[in-house]
C-alpha cells in the first residue's frame, strides 16, 4: 500500500474519493480543472476499498491503485489508499478521520455533479456539508437535476458564485461551489461495458491507457 500523504497546517488540499475502476481521463481532467478553479495546494485521489451504494465489487485495490498511478502523474496530485489505511467505508467516517490526523489542512471534498444529486443518500451528508467546503463540477448532463437536488436546497444560502470559486478552500463550511466544465464523457462503467478494464470471472485485467498525464502548469 501507499504511504500516508503528506500536508501541512495552511495547505489547501481537495480530495477525489471514488472506487476508480478504472481511472480514466475524465478523472484527471476534473483533477486539473478543480485545482486551477478551487486554487488547491494538492489533490489526493481517495481510492475506495469499495463503494457502499454499489452492490458488486470492483477490481482489487492493488490493481486500481497501479493503473491510477500509471494514468496520473502530477507532482501536486497523490494517489493514495487512505480509506483502507483509515478503515473507513464511508466519507463523513474519512473526513474526520483526516481533520483529526491533519490539523490545521483545509480539506475541500470534490465531486461530480451526479453525486450531488443523489447526496441526501449519502450517510451523515449533513455533517459533510457543515464541516467542510465542497466543490462541484458538473459536466453537461448532470448539471440540471444537480442544481434543484435536495442537498442543493437545503445549502442553498451556503453555495458561493462560480467567480468566487478560488476563496472555496479557505472559506468556513459550510460552503460549497458549483462549476460549469466542460468534462469528458468518458466514466468507468463504460470502460468496463466494453471489457476495456476487467471482467469479473477471473480473466486478467486489460490496461485502459499507457499513456501518462503529467503536467507542472497548474
Amino acid at each position: 500500500m501507499q504511504g500516508w500523504p503528506i500536508a501541512v497546517a495552511g495547505q489547501t488540499v481537495g480530495l477525489l474519493g471514488g472506487s476508480f475502476d478504472p481511472a480514466h481521463e475524465g478523472h484527471v481532467h476534473i483533477t486539473r480543472a478543480a485545482m486551477r478553479r478551487f486554487r488547491l495546494d494538492h489533490i489526493w485521489w481517495m481510492v475506495s476499498p469499495g463503494n457502499p451504494l454499489k452492490a458488486q465489487g470492483p477490481a482489487p485495490l492493488a490493481d486500481r491503485m497501479a493503473q491510477a498511478n500509471a494514468l496520473m502523474q502530477h507532482p501536486r496530485v497523490q494517489i493514495t489508499d487512505i480509506e483502507a489505511r483509515l478503515g473507513t467505508r464511508h466519507t463523513a467516517q474519512t473526513l474526520r478521520r483526516l481533520q483529526a490526523r491533519y490539523p490545521g489542512v483545509n480539506f475541500v471534498w470534490l465531486m461530480g455533479a451526479d453525486n450531488l444529486a443523489q447526496f441526501h443518500r449519502w450517510q451523515d451528508w449533513r455533517w459533510i456539508m457543515d464541516h467542510v467546503p465542497v466543490g462541484v463540477l458538473a459536466r453537461p448532463g448532470d448539471r440540471l437535476s444537480a442544481r434543484f437536488s435536495h442537498a442543493a436546497r437545503v445549502y442553498r444560502a451556503s453555495r458561493l458564485p462560480s467567480y468566487a470559486a478560488a476563496r472555496l478552500g479557505r472559506s468556513a463550511a459550510p460552503a460549497w461551489c458549483f462549476v460549469d466544465l466542460p468534462l469528458s464523457g468518458l466514466s468507468s462503467s463504460e470502460i468496463r461495458a466494453r471489457g476495456a478494464w476487467r471482467k469479473r470471472d477471473g480473466e486478467p485485467i486489460v490496461s485502459v491507457s499507457s499513456r501518462r498525464v503529467m503536467s507542472s502548469d497548474d
